[in-house]
């Protein structure tokens, strides 16, 4: 099984859940040091010092499952010149559990999204 923090339209509940469903082995809550920006239908998350945190999940997928998410995320390998976001190798803020997430490599002028969670983000817009 591969560990993969989501915190996004991944999500359990969100859009694109069922692009890893199928290859989902087990869900549990996480927090990364990151901040969110707000793309429009999806967030990008931009790695940052420890003063941000970011809500998601931790998910426990096959290699299936991660080729899957790889196309989703635009993600071609490492530092590839058409990669829309990177896959890098974190660990969660408030235990061991550690794994990849996809990031951007900046901000590229997007707005902040105020907190730490999506979903939060989402309901609050839908309001």
């Amino acid at each position: 099984m591969i560990a993969v923090f989501v915190y996004g339209t991944l999500l359990v509940g969100e859009s694109n859940h069922h692009v890893v469903s199928p290859y989902l082995m087990e869900v549990q809550p996480g927090t990364i040091h990151g901040r969110l920006y707000d793309v429009g239908p999806y967030p990008a998350l931009v790695r940052t010092d420890d003063t941000h945190e970011v809500e998601g999940e931790w998910i426990e997928v096959t290699e299936e499952g991660l080729a899957a998410m790889d196309i989703l995320e635009t993600y071609f390998g490492p530092h590839h010149a058409d990669n829309e976001y990177e896959r890098i190798w974190v660990k969660d803020t408030t235990s061991e559990k550690e794994g990849w997430v996809y990031c951007y490599p900046s901000p590229r002028g997007l707005p902040a999204i105020q907190g730490s969670s999506w979903k939060s983000h989402q309901r609050n817009n839908q309001m």
